[in-house]
């Protein structure tokens, strides 16, 4: 395999990742827009433990999971006081609070970042994505993956039920941190390099969206949408001279127009992505479709009749 497929399905695994990372949270009625200082704490703390101790990949990896999720649990007591808007200001604040820590931290390299020992191939992040996903299927799958959907639906109404609806979020939330945590030391092993310009308010956001307008009433959304953000902006590359030829051809090569460079892949992505959210506002895999795909057929709604 060549070396830009094999970055390429490593990005892309590590993104799945992250984007569980996120919808666990989202499951479960949250917004976390705080999913970069996450990834961010798992990258570091896997760099950090490699160079100082020279520990194995195994064992970096692992620490740097178990601390961003230690890190997610208990910043969630905190943050869980507020609701909607409030909790994604938090969230992004705190992404905000590690990037500020690690610019301001020698040991930690500060804008130069670090170098990381124990270089990991592709297939190592891609096994992890499959695994990862399994895993969060099972879990959805659980009592407490039902717990999840309710909190999200009507936590009013699951806490008259008898559910311990802060017990949930806190438990969805730790685990969102450890996944991103978890993708941010393949991060730092799979590229041997860390610096928090990596690690930027943009990540966040694009992975919120790799999760929203995947689905999150299913777990196949994260994983749709991560591929779809993922993989587009590399295919629309090979188009990019062809709608530079196009330009020229329809206004002429007099007129000082720049023509469309690298950069203007993300263009067209975000086009893509208002488009997306003006004909699919649920997302591109519903709970609805994926029924529909099971049953090879669309099966109209059964009524009952009641006497009068």
């Amino acid at each position: 395999m060549s070396g830009y497929w094999a970055g390429i399905l490593t990005i892309l695994a590590i993104n799945i990742i992250f984007a569980y990372g996120i919808f666990l949270p989202v499951a479960s009625g949250q917004l976390n827009l705080g999913g970069a200082g996450f990834q961010a704490t798992g990258a570091y703390a896997a760099a950090f433990i490699a160079t100082q101790f020279g520990l194995g990949t195994v064992l970096t990896v692992a620490s740097g999971t178990l601390i961003a999720g230690l890190l997610g649990w208990l910043m969630a007591y905190p943050m869980l006081r507020t609701k909607g808007v409030y909790l994604v200001l938090a969230t992004f604040a705190f992404a905000e609070v590690v990037s500020g820590i690690v610019l301001n931290s020698e040991k930690l390299g500060g804008p130069t970042g670090l170098s990381v020992p124990n270089f990991i191939d592709w297939y190592v992040p891609v096994i992890a994505a499959a695994v990862v996903a399994i895993g969060v299927f099972y879990l959805m799958s659980t009592r407490f993956g039902l717990n999840m959907r309710a909190c999200h639906d009507d936590d009013v109404v699951t806490d008259l039920m008898g559910v311990n609806v802060r017990g949930v979020k806190v438990a969805a939330f730790a685990l969102g941190a450890a996944l991103a945590g978890f993708a941010g030391a393949l991060y730092a092993h799979a590229f041997n390099y860390v610096e928090i310009q990596t690690f930027g308010a943009m990540v966040s956001i694009y992975v919120l969206l790799y999760v929203l307008l995947g689905g999150t009433q299913t777990p196949w959304g994260p994983i749709v949408g991560a591929i779809f953000f993922t993989i587009l902006p590399e295919a629309i590359r090979p188009v990019l001279p062809l709608i530079k030829k196009a330009i020229i051809q329809v206004f002429g090569p007099i007129v000082p127009a720049t023509p469309p460079d690298d950069s203007w892949r993300f263009v067209i992505l975000g086009l893509c992505t208002i488009i997306m959210m003006a004909l699919r506002p649920e997302g591109l895999v519903t709970s609805a479709m994926i029924e529909r795909l099971r049953s090879g057929r669309h099966e109209p709604i059964k009524t009952r009749d009641f006497p009068a």
